[in-house]
């Protein structure tokens, strides 16, 4: 290291010939971050379940050279192989993953009433994570500085009643994250992100939005003074896609807001 370091100069596009695959990228926090990828000069290969809401997306980025989707069902293993088939016949290249897909909602039946086909189901976000991880690391590795991102939940720390799937699943895929670092490195670097209270009313297929009905208590909740969206999620996703990460691998990023550090007492 010389004694003076040199000013480094920050990349405007970061994420610039670098290929992503998104699950659960057609809607939602999904999508916020697939457009964050195109937004830092990336191309992004979307897989979901909603075929609809793919096309969509890729009739409304107009970026054919750089998006594609593929319907896919993180849950099956076939589908997921031919997923990254997909991206690789497509780009020649994969050097992230997002793994986003799963059930939106943390409320789900009582423990007591929950059949083991609905716990098995609400876990299918831990699974997807470890099938698409399992099939896209050996491109990953083939490229320098491959990342890995599991899209997890604040709901991995603090729970309301009847969300233990949700809350399983997702705990699951911050332990996921850090067991994965340190098998994968220093080839690919993983980590996850917990976000919080992210609406994603207008991030929905085209017939679906609709205006978020937020209220100024919804907002006065956060120590930032809003709800999150899913560009939140996105601009961080691009932060630890790239190089700029370069020296964290194993670590949630929990982004709320601050909601999860305000003292909330009943009145």
């Amino acid at each position: 290291m010389p004694l003076t370091p040199a000013i480094t100069d920050w990349p405007a596009q970061p994420l610039r010939d670098r290929v992503v695959i998104v699950t659960g990228g057609a809607q939602g926090v999904g999508r916020g971050i697939a457009q964050a990828v195109l937004g830092a000069g990336g191309s992004v290969m979307i897989a979901d379940l909603d075929a609809d809401a793919g096309r969509a997306c890729l009739k409304e980025w107009a970026l054919p050279e750089r998006a594609a989707f593929q319907r896919a069902d993180v849950a099956s293993e076939r589908s997921v192989q031919a997923l990254v088939k997909a991206a690789l016949k497509r780009f020649g290249r994969i050097d992230g993953l997002v793994n986003n897909a799963g059930i939106a909602s943390a409320h789900g039946t009582p423990l007591a009433d929950m059949t083991l086909a609905e716990w098995q189901r609400r876990l299918s976000s831990l699974h997807g994570a470890f099938l698409c991880s399992k099939h896209a690391l050996p491109a990953l590795r083939a490229q320098a500085g491959g990342a890995i991102i599991n899209i997890a939940s604040t709901r991995a720390w603090q729970s309301e009643p009847d969300s233990e799937a949700y809350a399983a699943a997702k705990g699951g895929l911050v332990a996921f994250t850090h067991a994965l670092a340190i098998s994968s490195g220093p080839d690919v670097r993983v980590n996850s992100i917990s976000p919080g209270w992210i609406t994603t009313d207008a991030w929905q297929a085209p017939a679906r939005r609709r205006t978020p009905k937020l209220s100024r208590r919804d907002h006065a909740q956060h120590a930032v003074g809003r709800v999150g969206q899913p560009e939140d999620i996105g601009a961080l996703a691009v932060f630890l896609l790239s190089d700029l990460s370069g020296f964290i691998t194993g670590q949630d990023h929990i982004v709320d807001g601050g909601m999860s550090r305000t003292m909330i007492y009943a009145e």
